[in-house]
């Protein structure tokens, strides 16, 4: 389960790998690793703008003082729901403070990824970055 992942073990294995074919396939499986999207979740409201395939997120604020985010995402493409997973990984568990603290675009760099996506997926990508650090200030806004 990708919760069982930290963007850390991410970034590492993307180390082992030398060949940018093993990325994708490993970026497919972080997709495949996401448990299944809630039901009633793909709407307007929790749709990432940007993204040349369907993306959703539907964030979720802890219990806990202070509160952090936990996410559920999906996309209808399969390298697209693996940037979803990684992108979650990025920010999970994370307070709305750290999260907008994040240097998303850094974490990104030292994977690779940037380099090796299309401008369509890396725009998207980046929406998504966007769209959790909008919610990450409204949220801190409202703590």
């Amino acid at each position: 389960m990708i919760d069982d992942l930290t963007i850390e073990d991410v970034i590492e294995t993307f180390s082992l790998f030398d060949d940018w074919e093993d990325k994708y396939r490993y970026v497919i499986e972080l997709g495949r690793m996401l448990p299944p999207f809630p039901e009633g979740a793909r709407t307007d409201e929790n749709k990432v703008r940007g993204c040349t395939s369907q993306v959703w997120i539907l964030p979720h604020l802890s219990d806990e003082n202070p509160p952090r985010f936990y996410f559920d995402g999906d996309s209808d493409a399969h390298i697209v729901k693996g940037l979803v997973a990684i992108t979650m990984l990025i920010y999970s568990g994370k307070t709305p403070k750290e999260a907008i603290e994040i240097d998303a675009r850094a974490i990104l760099d030292q994977i690779g990824l940037s380099e090796h996506l299309t401008p369509s997926r890396s725009n998207g990508l980046f929406s998504m970055v966007t769209r959790i650090r909008e919610m990450a200030t409204e949220a801190n806004e409202q703590a």
